[in-house]
């Protein structure tokens, strides 16, 4: 199997990557790794049926034990199936669990996802403050060669003027996550740059960004008519986490077509 860390490291070299953190692995991190992806998919804009593909190569060339899904829809109305699971069907040995403020049953619901090939051992969600608000936390507890990790994905408020909104989604998400001192993982689509005073939860000591700033040009995609800005992230907790390896993946066009109107994160990280 080809060792996920050299593949990470050179797809960080890439041209279009050039944004890519190269962080050494700590000396105290003997434990073993873990690799994750996190996608925004941009539900079915664009044309999907093309775009599908190319996600799942761009995933598939990463080989992640965990993916954070983003904008995943199933909408019976326009005959499309959950996203999260037509690619943890096309993948193969995921399994997948997707969460929406749309009710169960619903003919069209949204929402996140998480798919693991590592055996979950539970797994919750949330709907997160505000409640007038349609976003939620998604949470997994993987074992990770018998150690247990919790793995968070979210989407936060997106509005220009929403800081103080993130500030309180994250306030709430933080609330509801374990305290038993298991290693935790926050991960997505934060809607904000590592700088907003809106992600200070996650942006102190106690968390470190898989792609430090500076590191990364953009996660949003120009050839959208995305300003650059680096929204998408994955935090681990410093005192339980080791970086190894990261890069922003799904950067280049197939027959004038991209993935999605994000880039996508992978990172490898090792237990401490």
């Amino acid at each position: 199997m080809i060792d996920r860390r050299l593949l990470l490291a050179g797809l960080a070299a890439a041209p279009l990557t050039a944004c890519a953190a190269g962080t050494g692995v700590a000396t105290d991190a003997a434990g073993p790794s873990l690799t994750l992806v996190t996608f925004n998919i941009w539900h079915n804009q664009g044309d999907w049926p093309a775009r599908l593909p190319l996600l799942i190569a761009a995933m598939r060339a990463v080989d992640p034990d965990v993916i954070a899904l983003q904008e995943v829809l199933e909408d019976a109305a326009v005959g499309l199936p959950n996203q999260a699971r037509t690619i943890a069907d096309a993948l193969g040995g995921y399994e997948m669990h997707f969460v929406s403020t749309d009710a169960e049953g619903a003919p069209r619901r949204y929402g996140n996802a998480i798919l693991s090939r590592l055996p979950v051992l539970a797994h919750d969600w949330r709907k997160l403050e505000p409640l007038d608000d349609y976003r939620t936390a998604v949470r997994a507890r993987v074992a990770v060669e018998g150690r247990r990790v919790d793995i968070v994905n979210t989407h936060l408020a997106w509005q220009a003027d929403a800081q103080a909104v993130r500030a309180r989604q994250l306030v709430d998400l933080m609330a509801w996550a374990p305290k038993d001192g298991t290693p935790l993982i926050v991960t997505g689509d934060f809607n904000a740059v590592q700088e907003d005073a809106g992600l200070a939860a996650l942006t102190g000591e106690r968390f470190f960004s898989a792609l430090p700033p500076g590191t990364a040009a953009t996660t949003l995609n120009p050839a959208k008519n995305h300003p650059p800005r680096v929204i998408d992230h994955i935090f681990a907790e410093a005192a339980r986490f080791a970086p190894a390896s990261a890069a922003v993946i799904g950067t280049g066009p197939t027959g004038g077509e991209y993935p999605s109107d994000h880039f996508g994160v992978a990172a490898t990280l090792r237990l401490r």
